[in-house]
């Protein structure tokens, strides 16, 4: 576990203006510093090393600062962002071909299944959906738009009030910004991360980790997964992504109140936002019980008052939505009803999952299936992994939870693939491994995943026949 004192000074640090010189740098690093100033000289940057006080037992935490001089770098955000859309440009490109050689269109399969109930639910409203919209069972009762939470199409209605902008082009538009926040959301979280995590971990015991560039690697993962042609379509994925990786770096950094907003407001976007809600309560609830000061709503340092926000504040969308729906139906456990009549969706401690894998890869000869049986797989290896490296607790808790709610239920199994993503924070020890490598070892790894993505992706909205 990272103890506050750790992930705090990590964060400050990287935060921290530009600087030529730091104490505890090395002496290579004291001599670049001035000699970054001299004419001519070849700017590098510096890595700073907190080292630990006698006795404290911390780890050495390694962060990186600049020289005071001029750097036509671009931005690190920019980057993130730059990687991102430029690999989701080539599934959307994979895709437009797709769709010309099986005659439908793009604007089609990015809102097929769940993003016609996302598009009808933001021009409508939960009353007046079209009765041709219906359950997995093909009815359409009252309440079976209930089962869908409003933060992504109310997001997207209100945006379509504008004027000359469609639902779905207000869906779209929308989604290409929550990816770019996902993105930047990403690599900061992957660099805090590897901050946070000093020498603890194998993966960065011993060596020197950019923690930038294992961002970077993060985004450029998340943008190659499987099923990421999901984060262009109109669902709920892009927004809850967005959410969750920010609270997520919320809690690493220790901002509370960006922890307990985002949380919040994942709470009207999608019922597992139950893990990052816990996730963000119980941080909270831990930095109380260890922080004395930090117990009275008016601390010392002004967290007091941030962190009972944190705890207050993260369940009320969720609860706040399950409350609209016990109002519609009756009954507080309403939502639960249509989400189980309609969809066939509830906990059965992984008996379907385990089922589907066996089937899939004995008996199935369709992509999908046999894809998706092994993607599950490949997910619980990664649980696994991101124990053995000790990444932050938040993130593996996080994570794992996100993995367990999807393998322990039952449903509509060809679906897993798009609802393990938000799980993507747990390919962060792939990043840290390709980010020790030479640049080139990087792309050839990463290359055959954006392939592999943008035909898979393709494959399931043009050619797999049914909903995903």
């Amino acid at each position: 576990m990272t103890s506050e004192t750790e992930v705090g000074k990590a964060s400050r640090q990287r935060r921290s203006p530009k600087t030529s010189a730091a104490p505890g740098a090395t002496s290579a690093d004291r001599a670049d510093a001035p000699a970054a100033g001299r004419p001519g000289a070849n700017p590098r940057r510096v890595r700073q090393v907190e080292q630990p006080r006698a006795g404290d037992g911390r780890p050495e935490i390694e962060a990186t600062s600049r020289p005071a001089v001029e750097d036509d770098s671009l931005p690190y955000w920019v980057t993130a962002i730059g990687v991102f859309i430029a690999i989701r440009i080539v599934g959307l490109l994979v895709l437009g071909r797709f769709a010309q050689l099986r005659e439908t269109s793009v604007g089609n399969a990015l809102s097929a299944w769940d993003g016609k109930w996302m598009l009808a639910i933001a021009e409508h409203g939960y009353g007046d959906v079209p009765y041709s919209l219906t359950d997995a069972r093909g009815l359409h009762t009252a309440d079976t738009a209930y089962a869908f939470f409003p933060g992504y199409p109310y997001l997207v209605g209100w945006i379509a009030k504008l004027p000359f902008i469609t639902p779905f082009g207000a869906a779209i538009s929308l989604n290409v910004v929550l990816g770019c926040l996902t993105a930047v959301g990403a690599a900061r979280l992957g660099a805090d991360c590897v901050r946070a995590m000093g020498n603890r971990s194998p993966l960065t015991r011993g060596v020197s980790v950019n923690p930038e560039r294992v961002g970077l690697y993060l985004v450029a993962i998340l943008a190659a997964t499987p099923m990421a042609i999901v984060l262009n379509m109109a669902y709920t994925e892009a927004l809850f992504c967005a959410l969750t990786v920010w609270a997520l770096v919320g809690v690493i950094e220790r901002n509370w109140l960006l922890a307990g907003v985002a949380a919040c407001l994942a709470g009207t976007v999608r019922p597992t936002a139950v893990v990052i809600i816990g996730v963000v309560m119980v941080a909270a609830a831990l930095t109380l019980v260890r922080d004395r000061d930090a117990r009275s709503w008016r601390s010392r340092r002004g967290s007091g008052a941030y962190l009972w926000l944190a705890i207050v504040l993260s369940p009320l969308g969720y609860l706040g939505y399950l409350a609209v729906v016990w109002a519609h139906t009756g009954s507080p456990t309403g939502w639960f009803r249509i989400q189980t009549e309609g969809w066939d969706t509830r906990i059965d401690g992984g008996v379907v999952t385990f089922n589907f894998v066996n089937d899939a890869l004995v008996n199935s000869g369709e992509v999908a299936s046999v894809a998706t049986a092994w993607i599950i797989l490949a997910t619980l290896i990664m649980v696994v992994v991101a124990f053995w490296a000790r990444l932050p607790w938040p993130v593996v808790v996080y994570g794992t939870l996100v993995v367990a709610s999807i393998m322990l239920s039952s449903g509509l199994m060809i679906s897993r693939p798009r609802l393990l993503l938000p799980a993507f924070v747990l390919l962060l020890p792939l990043a840290i491994a390709l980010a020790k490598q030479r640049t080139s070892v990087g792309v050839a790894v990463v290359v055959p995943m954006i392939i592999g993505s943008a035909w898979f992706g393709a494959h399931m909205l043009t050619v797999y026949p049914h909903a995903m």
